[in-house]
């Protein structure tokens, strides 16, 4: 495949809606599919097995459609709702009955959660039992991602499974070999008609951040922000914008309400990083839509080159750093930035912000969000005036690409036991 066929394959297959946030969306997603296959019967019990990056993910985030957080709330609505077809929306789509459902099935608890032995960073197994009946389904390597559906050890579905975790399945592995300057100009040169639906996601994300910015949700970082805007006590420029905008809308993600978002590379966050902080910079220097939408795909496929090196799901936080990296070298790309200042964006937002870890998904998210947005705007501001960070500044090393691959050592044999660490953590809290 040439660089064009692998940036249309990203933009097409890793930016779409998602609701709620997208490992228990991923883990009721599994939960309907292993259901459907018996679908309308009574469900005795629901096994789940999930890798530590999805079970440290779900754990404390606000679930939509539902009063509760957990793991095996996802679970159970899943079951209960015995219909995949929606993929990643599937949450949007609960109703009483699936509530009440799933409502039983965790007060009888027959809804077991456990950590799965496996070195997938996306991975989830669920056994569905209904008396004689044992129906299993298994997501890996992305959230979406059914491999395999089954009942009594017959086979339903089966999916050729070609991925890996740090890949988009459908990309060449050499694609992660381009220079950023290739990628970019190859984006330059796409059709309107390409890359127009990435207009989408502004409009769907920002309705998000309009409503974390109307009244406090999660912990309230964006309106909170907002309100410290409208007294005059900060600023209305374009970093502290796009840190608003951001942070609101992961305050509505992660507070569970049920809200649309566009996601990038599997994430929702990952989705508002990638798309805020140019929605911010448009708000002030407004941009036409051929090069807004040509922004937003450079900024997609610079998040999914950086995640192909941290893992889709890792111990570093993707919206830190390959989110913010993307919406970064965009805003750089819409102020005219040549190749070496894009380079040194780059450099310059992993320099500040390397190392920020994930330690799952809850309302605190719309801190690092916030953050990120505006270290990624700082990153941009700084290159275009010539200020990078030089090339030996600890794991800044040489060209941008070398930099960023520098993350996968950090992640793989850097930071090996973080996600075990935190789990322990978060099940030990009081």
């Amino acid at each position: 495949m040439s660089i064009k066929e692998n940036i249309l394959y990203i933009i097409n297959n890793e930016v779409k809606p998602a609701i709620g946030c997208t490992e228990p969306v991923a883990i009721a997603l599994c939960a309907a599919a292993a259901t459907s296959c018996i679908a309308g019967s009574s469900i005795d019990l629901v096994e789940v097995y999930l890798s530590s990056n999805i079970y440290k993910n779900g754990m404390n985030v606000g679930i939509p459609n539902s009063n509760e957080i957990g793991l095996d709330v996802a679970a159970a609505l899943g079951a209960a709702k015995q219909n995949y077809e929606k993929g990643l929306e599937i949450l949007g789509e609960i109703d009483d009955t699936c509530r009440s459902v799933a409502k039983t099935l965790l007060s009888n608890n027959k809804v077991l959660v456990k950590i799965a032995d496996t070195d997938k960073k996306v991975y989830i197994e669920v056994i569905a039992k209904s008396g004689d009946n044992v129906a299993k389904a298994i997501i890996v390597d992305k959230h979406d991602n059914i491999v395999n559906i089954s009942l009594n050890d017959r086979t339903i579905f089966l999916k050729e499974n070609s991925s890996n975790d740090n890949s988009c399945s459908g990309v060449d592995e050499s694609f992660f070999d381009s220079s950023i300057l290739d990628i970019i100009k190859t984006i330059e040169n796409l059709d309107f008609e390409d890359t127009k639906f990435m207009l989408k996601g502004i409009e769907m994300n920002m309705s998000a951040a309009k409503l974390g910015m109307s009244q406090r949700l999660g912990i309230g970082t964006g309106y909170a922000i907002k309100q410290n805007m409208d007294k005059g006590i900060i600023g209305t420029d374009l970093a502290n914008k796009a840190m608003m905008l951001t942070s609101a809308a992961s305050d509505a993600r992660m507070s569970g309400l049920s809200v649309p978002v566009m996601s990038s590379n599997g994430s929702g966050n990952n989705g508002l990083t990638a798309i805020l902080p140019i929605a911010a910079y448009n708000e002030i220097n407004p941009s036409n839509d051929v090069d807004l939408s040509k922004a937003l795909a450079i900024s997609h496929v610079i998040t999914a080159y950086v995640k192909h090196y941290i893992g889709r799901l890792s111990p570093l936080c993707g919206c830190s750093i390959a989110a913010s990296t993307g919406s970064a070298c965009a805003i750089t790309w819409l102020m005219g930035g040549s190749y070496a200042q894009i380079q040194g964006t780059v450099k310059n937002i992993l320099a500040n912000q390397s190392g920020v870890i994930c330690d799952g998904a809850k309302p605190g998210c719309a801190l690092k969000l916030g953050t990120a947005a505006a270290a990624g705007v700082q990153s941009s501001i700084l290159a275009m005036e010539g200020y990078y960070a030089c090339k030996n500044n600890g794991i800044v090393t040489g060209t941008a690409e070398q930099s960023i691959k520098n993350l996968k050592i950090l992640s793989d044999k850097g930071m090996t036991n973080v996600d075990r660490t935190i789990i322990d953590i978060m099940l030990n809290a009081k």
